[in-house]
């Protein structure tokens, strides 16, 4: 009777260690230790903030932080969605947003980091001055819709189009302008292509991690977004999680560096303006 009982119990044992193994498997390789924090990131400015600043300051805190960069808008996203990655840092919250509903994501932001103004670059054929531009000269704009929207904010900012009124500004496309006086032609690219179609461009709106990494300086810049519009804390950029795991305790200590005064330090040391930070 004794073997009997032993023999069930080790059965039993057996039973739970494969369901705990079973389950952690389950949730991802972002889960499989708790000290190791894996987010995923833009290579400039997000790549760089974590690894140079975030990076040490979480192995003060007794955690390793792997950095896995990206080069688009999408698949990041996905990784946190799918438990492939704790965290993000790459997005701004309306971004985040649109994504959620166009998707059917559960992310969610955990921090405001900051802001990167977006700005219009010129290219081969810029004449001198906005407006001036030729008639029918080609303007570069991000393809992606929370982003298009805010470029053709900022040409109608700068008297180069009218948008229709009415509309949501997440939802603005070219198809909603109403006047433009030039007749520019408005090229749909991927975000971070624009700036290596400058030659073939007059100008291009461009984010402020796309224009950093091919060494744009936004001192340089014809013409960007006034930081002190009320709308640009929609395009604050966040850390981004998994909805459920805000509470994890290594994205509370990931939360905790990302907001550090050294990191801060750092952005205004590094970045010339290019990046903001809003906390």
């Amino acid at each position: 009777m004794k073997k009997l009982v032993k023999t069930i119990s080790a059965v039993a044992l057996s039973l739970s260690i494969a369901g705990s193994v079973a389950s952690l498997t389950a949730c991802g390789s972002a889960e499989a230790d708790p000290y190791i924090i894996t987010v995923g990131a833009s290579i400039t400015p997000h790549a760089e903030i974590l690894e140079n600043v975030v990076k040490p300051k979480l192995e003060e805190y007794g955690y390793t932080l792997k950095v896995v960069e990206y080069q688009d808008y999408i698949q990041p996203n996905l990784a946190v969605e799918q438990d492939e990655l704790d965290a993000n840092y790459f997005q701004h919250n309306l971004y985040l947003e649109d994504f959620n509903a166009t998707r059917g994501t559960h992310l969610k932001a955990v921090a405001q980091v900051h802001y990167e103004p977006f700005a219009i670059y010129a290219g081969s054929s810029y004449t001198g001055s906005l407006q001036s531009l030729s008639d029918g000269a080609k303007i570069g704009v991000p393809n992606d819709g929370t982003n298009e929207a805010r470029a053709l904010l900022l040409l109608q900012k700068e008297g180069l189009i009218t948008l229709k009124s009415g509309v949501t500004a997440s939802l603005i496309t070219k198809n909603d302008i109403v006047s433009n006086p030039k007749n520019l032609d408005i090229v749909e690219l991927e975000a971070a292509q624009i700036a290596q179609h400058l030659p073939s461009l007059s100008a291009g709106v461009i984010n402020g991690n796309y224009a950093l990494q091919n060494n744009l300086k936004i001192e340089s810049a014809i013409a960007s977004e006034d930081a002190n519009d009320q709308n640009v804390k929609q395009y604050v950029n966040v850390l981004a999680v998994k909805d459920g795991n805000e509470d994890n305790p290594k994205i509370k200590a990931l939360k905790t560096a990302l907001l550090s005064v050294e990191v801060k330090d750092y952005i205004v040391s590094t970045y010339g303006g290019a990046v903001v930070s809003v906390f």
